[in-house]
């Protein structure tokens, strides 16, 4: 039976490195990959980059059966420090030099139409291949990918890719997200959450408040969740 996110953080245990412990889970995803190669999407943030610094060190995965796609962007140049595709591009895909391909998602025009643009790549990767492992970050409010609370995306089940915008205006930049039925459809969906000021949101989940990172129902889910936010320690 397919659990949601909130259901599945009951059971979780805290790990002391957040970053070794995706790689770890990563590698073991990559070597029972169900065909030849592997789909792998990706998020942004300081926790992503060092997962994917750590990622980058890992000798038993063959990046170049990887295919590298994003589950959200900040709707700025691809060089800009907010972008999403920057940090993969830095932190992972310049580093191990050799990914079998890498597919941002485009913020070169207008942003619905670059959502379309994507939503098209998605169809043909869900209905294709499928997505072995999606990564995915926790904001402070709760929010996962760029489904944020109190936004019409949350409700969005007939297009893969959207754009839009925080309604509370805590995050800035107007954003390219995936939408729910992508996120569902991982066979791993792989949360990472770092530093004492997630444990609000983690205890807010844990209480069962309905939040955005909550309605993930993807058919596994990991949370990898550090001391600091689960019991709100310093680290």
């Amino acid at each position: 039976m397919i659990s949601t996110a909130a259901e599945v953080l009951g059971g979780i245990e805290p790990v002391d490195d957040v970053p070794e412990a995706f790689a770890t889970v990563l590698g073991e995803q990559f070597a029972n990959r169900a065909g030849s190669r592997f789909v792998l999407f990706l998020s942004g943030g300081p926790t992503a980059a060092a997962c994917y610094d750590r990622a980058a060190r890992w000798s038993e995965l063959d990046w170049s059966l990887v295919d590298i796609y994003m589950g959200d962007e900040r709707f700025v140049p691809p060089d800009d420090p907010a972008a999403n595709q920057r940090v993969v591009r830095e932190h992972l895909v310049e580093r191990v030099g050799d990914v079998g391909s890498f597919t941002p998602m485009p913020t070169d025009g207008d942003p619905d139409e670059c959502a379309a643009r994507y939503d098209r790549v998605l169809r043909e990767v869900i209905h294709g291949h499928g997505i072995d492992l999606i990564h995915l970050g926790f904001g402070p409010d709760g929010h996962t990918a760029s489904l944020f609370a109190d936004s019409p995306s949350l409700d969005v089940t007939d297009a893969f890719s959207l754009a839009t915008e925080d309604p509370s205006g805590r995050n800035p930049h107007p954003r390219l997200t995936v939408t729910y039925p992508v996120i569902d459809s991982a066979r791993m969906a792989v949360f990472t959450v770092s530093g004492q000021e997630k444990h609000p949101a983690i205890a807010r989940l844990q209480d069962g408040d309905d939040l955005p990172a909550g309605r993930v129902a993807a058919h596994q889910i990991r949370w990898l969740v550090d001391l600091a936010a689960l019991e709100g320690q310093e680290a």
